[in-house]
């Protein structure tokens, strides 16, 4: 098993920026790869970013490219999640996840999820 726990949301301004961060304890998972999902009201969970553990590689959601950017630190077994100008369209509920296999998951691949965070942003 592996827990997920982000923190980091919270309420911010147009153009302003949040930084997500993802705790991961359990097994080990250096064969898998972290990301952030996001959710909307009425709207299905969309993939965000993610980064390959052993390697570090990013790769990202068509929307949040250029304005997002995910790191880890290996020895925190922590993920990151930098938002920068941020848009009132990027309010969701963002999910940490664990998932296996190559390139940008649907949620279905999804092996492990935290409980999310909420990133309200204002116009």
């Amino acid at each position: 098993q592996v827990q997920l726990v982000e923190s980091g949301g919270g309420l911010v301004q147009a153009g302003g920026s949040l930084r997500l961060s993802c705790v991961a304890s359990g097994r080990a998972f250096s064969s898998y790869d972290m990301g952030w999902f996001r959710q909307a009201p009425g709207k299905e969970r969309e993939f965000v970013a993610g980064i390959s553990w052993s390697s570090g590689y990013t790769y990202y959601g068509d929307s949040v490219k250029g304005r997002f950017s995910g790191s880890r630190d290996n020895a925190k077994k922590t993920v990151y999640l930098q938002m920068n100008s941020l848009k009132p369209e990027d309010t969701a509920v963002y999910y940490c996840a664990v998932y296996a296999g190559v390139g940008k998951p649907s949620p279905q691949r999804v092996q492990y999820w935290g409980q999310g965070t909420q990133v309200t942003v204002s116009s």
